[in-house]
């Protein structure tokens, strides 16, 4: 396989000709291509003889140059969030063992890294890109799992799904090297790392990082350049929040080339407010960390709310009954799960010989968890995840998404969130969570309970209401629907 990085070889200049172009940028601190591959090769040379090697993920310089020289050193690189609990990290320590943990100058690390070999990235440093890729199937990256179910497992991504991934997107999306990236979004995951570092070094183009999200940032950076915009839901809603009073990010939003949301679902309410505010439609993509990216909306393609596109080239998607049995209806409404095969896929869970065997089926399909329906047009619309979001109530199946977006589209509701729960008539009954626009006036069950049967059909309207300050979530905007109890 070529490398990961052909630009680090080349250093492309600005198409005017006017200098080299910069390939990253995090605040007022920046890089050009060939201050990159020498202070990553410096990296890389750092590194040389180690085994895994983790980096201390904070949104800074330091760690981007620090992903890419251990990738260019062909060794597994481990992302650490800076924001994990003793307990999380400590696990994660003893189950990759990385032989070295890169920091940024300065950073303080928690007790659980006290033993841990340390070495500072300098990004002023110079050293030369190693000769010599790494094999298609080496490891890239081991990025470890929310772990909802238990402890976070580390899956083992080899360097063939990054590179078949981000070419996928370079497909989808048009993406080329006259792109700038803007985003916000944490680096120990593989939204932000891979996607949003490793995907414009990729094509040649430029990442420019806010640091911290904020409406600022993306108005200044789409407005002086920047072509597209990565976020999750809830950055997606904070815009959309923000847009009615901000004229500028309107105008700079409106300018941009491509909008993606990803990680989780976008709100319909969200995808039309800014629709009708930039005249841009967002558009999303479908993936996950042992998948990497499965399906997207197309650049050139209809970008209609609730859908994530079509399988990118190489991945193939399929949806099963719960017995295994295939389903090939595309009628907007067999709600099956998801399960996916190709090279965009990880080769196992480190260490975990009996959950890596139980992800797959025998003929090399990922159980992905996910539960999804397919319209006529082949695109995916995922529906929730089999575990907390498919709920069977009154001999139906039924995918939390499409209540939660109803119920979103009621101006009481601010928030929204929906489970299922013991019922002993209809097996389960479903269950709302809100977040009332207005706390001294909540909304009503029974308002609610029409409102969302009037869009979908009645035997999908909650039976409980319950109301919240505020949704719990995830450092990726995710809601946990497992610390949702009544």
């Amino acid at each position: 396989m070529s490398s990961l990085f052909p630009a680090l070889a080349d250093f492309p200049a600005l198409d005017d000709g006017s200098g080299e172009r910069e390939a990253l940028r995090f605040g007022e601190r920046s890089l050009t291509y060939a201050g990159l591959a020498a202070a990553a090769g410096a990296v890389a040379r750092q590194v040389r003889g180690a085994g895994r090697v983790a980096v201390w993920a904070t949104p800074e310089l330091e760690t981007a140059v620090g992903a890419v020289g251990v990738l260019l050193a062909g060794l597994p690189l481990v992302p650490l969030n800076p924001r994990s609990g003793e307990k999380e990290l400590a696990h994660i320590l003893a189950d990759s063992a990385p032989d070295l943990v890169l920091t940024a100058p300065g950073t303080v690390l928690p007790p659980a890294l006290a033993a841990s070999a340390r070495a500072e990235v300098d990004v002023r440093a110079e050293g030369a890109v190693p000769a010599g890729p790494a094999g298609d199937l080496d490891p890239a990256l081991v990025v470890y799992t929310s772990g909802t179910t238990g402890p976070p497992k580390g899956a083992v991504i080899p360097r063939r799904a990054v590179a078949t991934t981000l070419d996928a997107l370079a497909d989808a999306w048009q993406w080329t090297d006259a792109d700038v990236l803007v985003h916000g979004l944490p680096l120990f995951h593989v939204h932000g790392l891979v996607l949003g570092v490793l995907g414009p070094l990729r094509r040649g183009g430029s990442v420019r990082h806010l640091g911290r999200f904020g409406t600022e940032g993306v108005t200044r950076e789409l407005a002086s350049g920047a072509t597209m915009l990565f976020g999750v839901p809830t950055m997606y809603h904070r815009i959309a929040e923000a847009l009615p009073g901000d004229p500028e990010l309107a105008k700079a939003l409106s300018g941009a080339r491509l909008l993606v949301s990803g990680s989780a679902a976008l709100p319909v309410h969200d995808h039309e407010r800014i629709a009708a505010a930039t005249g841009r439609r967002v558009i999303e993509r479908y993936g996950m960390t042992e998948t990497l990216m499965n399906t997207s909306v197309r650049a050139d393609g209809e970008a209609r709310a609730g859908t994530v596109g079509v399988p990118l080239p190489g991945v193939e998607l399929r949806l099963v009954e719960e017995d295994g049995s295939a389903i090939t209806a595309y009628d907007g409404e067999t709600v099956g799960e998801i399960q996916v095969r190709g090279p965009n896929l990880f080769t196992e869970y480190l260490n975990r010989p009996d959950a890596t065997a139980g992800a797959f089926t025998a003929d090399g399909f990922f159980r992905t968890g996910d539960m999804a329906v397919r319209e006529p047009d082949g695109s995916v619309r995922i529906v929730g995840r089999k575990a907390t979001d498919l709920i069977k109530s009154g001999g139906y199946k039924i995918g939390a998404g499409e209540i939660e977006n109803a119920l979103l589209e009621h101006p009481g509701v601010r928030e929204a969130a929906v489970t299922g729960e013991p019922d002993p008539d209809l097996g389960e009954r479903i269950v709302a969570w809100i977040v009332p626009a207005d706390p001294q006036a909540p909304p009503a069950l029974e308002e609610l309970a029409g409102h969302v049967a009037a869009r979908l059909a009645p035997h999908k309207r909650p039976r409980v209401v319950r109301h919240l300050d505020a949704l719990p979530r995830n450092d990726m905007g995710k809601i946990m629907k497992r610390a949702l109890t009544s």
